[in-house]
């Protein structure tokens, strides 16, 4: 029996190639989870890029090391800035859930400005680094640092978009109940984006310098 007879074995005289009807999930509840899996694999891509740099954390091939290079007074203001936006983004939770839209924008907002400065202060690091000629192409070091600053940088960015987007749709449809499962998922994605940073921080900048 080839398909086209099986499939008309099982549906009279038409082929079927999907579900009449999808199953009923709970509002969310595919979304959550397909949220979850999504942060998971992006746990996965960090682990491997904090291993690369440790593989590589000596790997200088003759050129500066990160006791040359960084300022750290600079990174620390840097890492404030990223610290704030996580705070202030709980302040939007809050509000949020007692369904004051106004001042809900207001602190997502606020949160986009420090990370707009995060990203600022990101960007001006890298220039002085290429001023000074580091780049990616330097050592194994530089090129792991690049790599894996620069992965969270872009995290980062798209975060700021997608903050944008959703401060939209709130401020076009208000605080329904699909906008605040989108704000629940970019509030598990920035504090997830400012857990990564701290290790950054402590693993490639405190003990670069130290």
């Amino acid at each position: 029996m080839n398909l086209q007879s099986q499939d008309s074995f099982f549906n009279g005289d038409k082929p079927v190639y999907h579900l009449a009807e999808e199953p009923h999930h709970p509002e969310g509840h595919s979304t959550m989870l397909g949220f979850w899996i999504y942060l998971m694999s992006d746990c996965l891509i960090f682990a491997v890029l904090f291993a690369t740099f440790a593989v590589s954390s000596q790997s200088f091939a003759g050129g500066p090391g990160p006791r040359e290079m960084f300022e750290l007074p600079l990174v620390a203001v840097n890492t404030a800035m990223l610290l704030f936006s996580s705070i202030t983004y709980g302040f939007a939770m809050l509000v949020m859930e007692q369904g004051k839209k106004g001042a809900t924008l207001l602190w997502l907002a606020i949160t986009g400005l420090f990370g707009l400065a995060f990203l600022g202060i990101e960007l001006y690091e890298f220039s002085h680094l290429f001023g000074e000629g580091v780049t990616p192409q330097t050592s194994a070091y530089w090129s792991a640092f690049f790599t894996l600053v620069g992965t969270h940088g872009l995290h980062v960015t798209f975060g700021l978009i997608w903050l944008v987007t959703l401060m939209g749709q709130t401020l076009t449809h208000g605080l329904t109940r699909a906008n605040k499962r989108r704000m629940l998922c970019l509030s598990m994605f920035w504090h997830f984006l400012d857990v990564v940073w701290i290790g950054v921080f402590t693993f490639v900048y405190l003990m670069g310098v130290v």
